[in-house]
């Protein structure tokens, strides 16, 4: 099925344009770099707040050299920048800081993540910035947090996909433990930052409350998402191993190869769902076994399961086979390399994947807003911008007139 795309044309100066979103007129400063914090800020700015990126005025942010580019253009900046003004600002210099601070003073929330102790360095602690503005949220990103015997190490969220549980238990039993292929732990920290920020929002606009300080650490999210292991450990003495792609949860649960060389994934959490899929392969006989009867039963043969299911599926196409398990309700999903979710007819009928303009590289198409909101929708109303973009225009609203922006630039402190 063929789903007309919409695409979304860019303003001329994004952020200044209100977007109906449910946070619009609120206002960031986002003075992240890789990759949790301004993924918070995305978050944020495609539902209506106005996001300020401060990038360092020679260097950027270091999100504009990752990945791959396109004419001299980093992909992914344009995605994890969209919705954001901005400007460049070297806070580390007394008059970057005391501009910084006239930025703070109309901000609602600042979001960052140097290292601890940068802030206050520069005179730019939250007691300091408060001061004047005591609605303003700061959301502290860092690797550890704030306090601790960790706290001024340097940290990526490689580190905290091996700390977390996620590295012991992902990969081949027999294989070593196995790191994901993109910032997961960055972007579930991130993800929990937005959601952290709305919270503190709500408490300071409908409760009446202050602002305040978010110690948000990239290890905390990722030991969540990670499940139940702690409290395995805790209460029962036992650490989770490896299991590859089954689930000791369940069976049949694994990556099976079909008869055209695709791979297809299925899960039977539920009794009836591994009740329709062995009667579709036909061993509607193992039903009746007594370990049938639930999933931890089930997955201690998986080895029998996966036989009689990987050999139905490699005797068909993946078309075939995705068919046969949606006409006897049974769950499968093809596992996709990212071009084919460009064309599935799921993801375009949602316009989960979107086009929108970039004055750069012209039409692109990336992932949309991340929930669909019925009275205040997200929107992406620009890409990432070139460093500097927006600076006389924020700090002219901010009161700095032109000959001290140009005083300031001959210095390096703007850009």
């Amino acid at each position: 099925m063929q789903v007309e795309e919409r695409v979304i044309t860019t303003t001329a100066s994004p952020g200044t344009v209100g977007s109906g979103g449910p946070l619009a007129g609120i206002r960031v400063l986002d003075v992240s770099t890789i990759l949790a914090g301004p993924l918070a800020a995305q978050v944020l700015g495609d539902f209506g707040a106005d996001v300020i990126k401060v990038e360092h005025p020679s260097r950027g942010d270091g999100m504009r050299g990752h990945g791959l580019d396109k004419d001299g253009q980093g992909l992914w900046w344009k995605m994890i920048a969209r919705n954001k003004r901005t400007i460049g600002l070297y806070l580390g210099d007394p008059d970057g800081a005391e501009i910084f601070r006239s930025l703070a003073a109309s901000a609602d929330v600042i979001v960052e993540n140097f290292r601890p102790g940068t802030l206050e360095r520069w005179g730019l602690g939250y007691d300091v910035l408060s001061a004047g503005n005591p609605g303003l949220i700061l959301l502290r990103v860092t690797g550890f947090g704030q306090e601790g015997p960790y706290a001024a190490r340097p940290a990526f969220g490689t580190l905290v996909e091996s700390m977390s549980g996620f590295a012991h238990l992902t990969g081949q039993p027999d294989g070593p433990p196995t790191l994901p292929a993109f910032g997961l732990a960055d972007s579930i920290a991130g993800i929990a930052g937005a959601a952290a920020v709305s919270m503190a929002l709500y408490h300071r606009d409908a409760r009446g409350g202050m602002g305040q300080e978010i110690d948000l650490d990239l290890l905390t999210p990722m030991m969540t998402a990670v499940g139940p292991g702690v409290i395995y450990a805790d209460q029962l003495g036992i650490d989770q191993r490896r299991s590859g792609n089954r689930s000791v949860n369940n069976a049949p649960r694994n990556t099976y190869l079909t008869r055209d060389g695709h791979w297809v994934a299925i899960s039977t959490s539920a009794n009836a769902i591994a009740e329709r899929v062995m009667e579709l392969v036909g061993a509607p006989e193992v039903i009746d076994e007594p370990w049938f009867a639930t999933g931890g039963q089930r997955a201690r043969h998986a080895d029998e399961l996966d036989a009689l299911v990987g050999a139905w599926i490699g005797e068909r196409t993946r078309e075939e086979a995705l068919a046969e398990f949606e006409r006897v309700g049974a769950a499968i999903a093809p596992i996709y390399k990212p071009s084919e979710l460009l064309s599935d007819p799921q993801v375009q009928a949602m316009d989960l994947i979107t086009t929108v303009d970039d004055p750069d590289l012209g039409p692109m198409r990336m992932q949309n807003v991340m929930w669909r909101m019925g009275e205040t929708p997200g929107s992406i109303r620009s890409t990432g911008r070139a460093l500097g973009a927006d600076t006389d225009a924020v700090l002219t609203e901010a009161g700095v007139d032109q000959t001290r922006l140009d005083a300031l630039r001959e210095r390096g402190i703007v850009r």
